[in-house]
């Protein structure tokens, strides 16, 4: 998606200036793109058959930067607490450098068009896909059960979008909101790891727990 260039690519990022609090992408109209982007209200049919394809183009614009960038991190990760704090602080930041696209993603997931709800929800198992699939194979947390890697990864990606909003509008909040997500995602891991044991060996676990406190 990096790749767009000329008027499609005008066209999308005059979309994701336009978008503020009180106006939504399916709100925009033909002409206020064009004139935003420098266009001939033309051109955007010269580029796109229909509305729902401009918001497709639009959310994987969007998608395809931030994911780059955290599989990267990943990547690079040596233990799943690592991958989860460098994972949730690039999101946010990103969420906090582009609002125009968090609000996007936040509102298209439950805006008036199928098209682009579907497009965001395979968007979203994708990236929950990838994220378990890159815990994994770097075997960051071995002990949890690969269908069990995928279901929390999905619950991460689904959370971390609930957030976004609170953390872009609400600056006072976002340390804490930023150290609550990196609890959650290791609690699910650390939780997932108990499911595999026998009663007595949880109760030997906190016996030991216990000692050290």
């Amino acid at each position: 998606m990096n790749a767009l260039t000329g008027g499609k690519l005008k066209l999308i990022q005059a979309a994701l200036r336009l978008i503020t609090e009180t106006r939504s992408l399916t709100s925009l109209g033909l002409r206020e793109l064009a004139r935003e982007a420098g266009l001939n209200p033309n051109t955007f049919y010269r580029h796109f058959k229909s509305l729902d394809e401009f918001g497709l183009q639009v959310l994987g614009y969007i998608a395809e930067e931030m994911k780059a960038g955290v599989r990267d991190l990943r990547q690079m990760a040596d233990s799943s607490e690592q991958a989860s704090r460098d994972t949730v602080a690039f999101v946010y930041h990103y969420f906090l450098a582009n609002p125009a696209a968090t609000t996007v993603a936040v509102r298209e997931l439950h805006g008036p068009s199928p098209v682009l709800r579907r497009a965001l929800e395979a968007q979203l198992e994708a990236s929950a896909r990838e994220m378990a699939e890159d815990i994994i194979d770097r075997q960051l947390v071995s002990a949890v059960p690969p269908e069990t890697i995928h279901e929390i990864s999905r619950m991460t990606i689904r959370y971390i979008l609930f957030r976004a909003m609170d953390y872009i509008e609400k600056p006072a909040q976002r340390a804490s909101i930023q150290a609550e997500t990196e609890h959650f995602i290791n609690r699910q891991f650390r939780g997932a790891m108990l499911d595999g044991l026998s009663e007595a060996a949880i109760h030997t676990l906190l016996q030991g727990a216990d000692k050290r406190t």
